[in-house]
């Protein structure tokens, strides 16, 4: 009795058994068939629904720093076979018939990243970092190494460069020279004690450039200036007077006496002398003699031990220091006199010395490499930053917060990185990627997935008709 009983509202009356059974299997067959249409449009609902998902999520992203936009292509699955093919057959001279295959719907085949670059976005910060071509930035958190081609970083509190998200982006460190150690990536640190300072260095040579007026029998005294090996700023006092001495008249000669010397701004106890003891000049021309005044040697004595003259230029050892000094450029013309003095021998500076530098500021240069410039006039390189690349980056992880975790299918980071110009491409300071989202391609993709979505409903709605 339960299989013979029809649908609700089925009329069985006046038919044998045998009709019923036949009429309820024909019904049973034609309601099947209908539901396997409105399954296969429930797949193609599904499918086109996690594709309006992956739309939405680009055009949310629109705006998102470097976000990759995904696509989304779909398959069909499932056959049932109704009937085989079969070949011809030459004896009965039938000739072949095709396979007969009702599908069951389609699914989503693949959902894509499409790793193109994005365009640039200047913002002017230095932290802020674009890089271009395939390489990815190594970023750790909380133990686990990510990647990523947002470069919009920043400063935490101990001076380290982290993402937004508060992970270290990873580089490699110098050494005590400044020379990039290119080993097992570590975090960086922009502004810290280790790079606050540059040590001083003690001022050996100085150089006098300028004019002495000719003829002029008054006194002219000039200021030089030189740093000890500790960083103290010292400012010495040369006085010139010429002299009457007639015994060459193809020399005139102007007498050297050593001045005052004082340690940042205040006076010293500190005596200073002249050897030779005279500038000389030729009377026609108005050249310094280069012999007797491109080597000068100016001798500071520490008369009552109260200074530490070790600290001064080259010591002797004992209660004195010697520097050199450099006046072959000067000259005595008709015009004022105005000699100016400036640390360090020949066109390199030697014994320039300086001062202890404290930093001043701090830029990422095409390389990645994070150059610091201090108050004396150094620069310092104190870190790089290391980028990667993957064989396949579509098969990187998304893992939110603009990250990207290695997968089996895209390559593995072997832990150290590269140079940026090992990959073709460089780092701009300054500049953000923006996303690579098509907004005209998501909206056109947005109106053929509606349409999808729409006939898909519609073929459960006339299946359901079918059915009733």
């Amino acid at each position: 009795n339960c299989y013979l009983a029809g649908p609700q509202g089925s009329d069985y009356s006046g038919m044998t058994e045998g009709i019923k059974i036949t009429v309820f299997i024909i019904r049973l067959w034609r309601a099947k068939a209908m539901m396997r249409s409105m399954f296969s449009a429930v797949s193609g609902l599904k499918a086109h629904q996690t594709k309006m998902d992956v739309i939405g999520n680009n055009i949310a992203n629109v705006n998102t720093v470097a976000f990759k936009s995904q696509s989304v292509t779909f398959s069909d699955v499932y056959y049932q076979t109704t009937q085989t093919a079969t070949g011809p057959n030459t004896e009965t001279g039938a000739g072949g018939t095709n396979p007969m295959q009702i599908g069951t719907g389609s699914s989503v085949a693949s959902i894509s990243t499409a790793i193109t670059q994005g365009a640039p976005e200047r913002t002017d910060s230095p932290y802020d970092l674009q890089i271009s071509g395939d390489a990815f930035f190594i970023v750790n958190n909380q133990g686990n190494t990510y990647f990523t081609r947002a470069g919009n970083f920043k400063l935490d509190e101990e001076g380290a460069l982290v993402t937004s998200e508060g992970a270290n982006v990873m580089g490699w460190q110098v050494d005590e020279d400044g020379v990039v150690q290119k080993d097992l990536v570590s975090a960086l640190h922009v502004t810290s004690s280790n790079f606050t300072y540059t040590a001083p260095e003690r001022t050996t040579g100085i150089t006098a450039k300028g004019n002495v007026k000719a003829s002029d029998t008054g006194l002219n005294s000039f200021t030089f200036n030189f740093y000890d090996s500790l960083g103290n700023s010292y400012q010495g006092t040369i006085s010139l007077q010429y002299s009457a001495d007639t015994s060459d008249a193809s020399i005139a000669r102007y007498t050297a006496t050593g001045g005052s010397i004082s340690i940042n701004g205040k006076p010293t106890t500190l005596t200073m002398a002249l050897d030779p003891a005279e500038f000389q000049f030729n009377a026609t021309t108005g050249a310094a003699i280069t012999d007797a005044m491109q080597a000068m040697t100016i001798t500071i004595t520490d008369n009552d031990g109260t200074n530490n003259i070790a600290n001064i230029g080259v010591n002797n050892g004992g209660n004195s220091s010697t520097l050199t000094l450099d006046a072959s450029s000067l000259t005595m013309y008709a015009d004022d006199t105005d000699i100016n003095c400036s640390r360090g021998l020949g066109t390199n500076k030697t014994g320039a010395g300086k001062a202890v530098g404290t930093m001043s500021s701090v830029g990422i240069d095409q390389y990645g490499k994070i150059v610091a410039s201090y108050t004396n006039g150094d620069i310092k390189t104190i870190g790089q930053i290391a980028v990667t690349t993957f064989s396949n980056p579509a098969g990187l992880e998304k893992v939110g917060d603009n990250l990207y975790a290695a997968t089996m299918n895209s390559g593995l980071f072997n832990g150290i990185g590269q140079d940026v110009s090992e990959t073709d491409g460089s780092i701009t300071s300054g500049y953000l990627e923006m996303s690579n989202v098509d907004l005209s391609q998501e909206f056109t993709n947005m109106i053929t997935t509606q349409r999808g979505y729409q006939a898909n409903s519609r073929i459960i709605t006339v299946s359901d008709t079918l059915l009733e």
